[in-house]
């Protein structure tokens, strides 16, 4: 298994990301949101949002959305199937340790998996 996550595997474009909010399912962990929609494409494709509401500083946001990035990184194999596009948004103000946003990333994952 491949442990990168290259351009091909971030979900980009306007038109992708309304049809994912519009069709998609959505769940929540104790400080995370998701959205996800079965699609038809050959890879899974993931999308990571920091709300500026909750985080002021980009730092922080930026901090946090790597740590939500790497976390997906080394777990992906959890995701059975493919061409899956989901978004995972950080829904708490208080930064979180690695340790429990790569918790909360594989129940996420796992989850998605087990609907497919």
């Amino acid at each position: 298994m491949d442990a990168s996550l290259p351009k091909t595997e971030r979900l980009s474009g306007k038109t992708a990301l309304a049809r994912l909010l519009d069709g998609g399912r959505w769940g929540a962990t104790a400080h995370l949101k998701y959205c996800w929609l079965a699609g038809e494409g050959s890879c899974n494709r993931i999308l990571v949002t920091v709300p500026k509401k909750f985080f002021k500083r980009a730092v922080r946001r930026n901090l946090l959305k790597r740590r939500l990035r790497e976390s997906y990184r080394l777990q992906k194999g959890l995701l059975a199937g493919s061409g899956v596009d989901f978004m995972i948004s950080y829904n708490t103000d208080e930064v979180l340790d690695s340790s429990v946003i790569y918790g909360e990333v594989g129940e996420i994952l796992t989850i998605i998996s087990s609907k497919l």
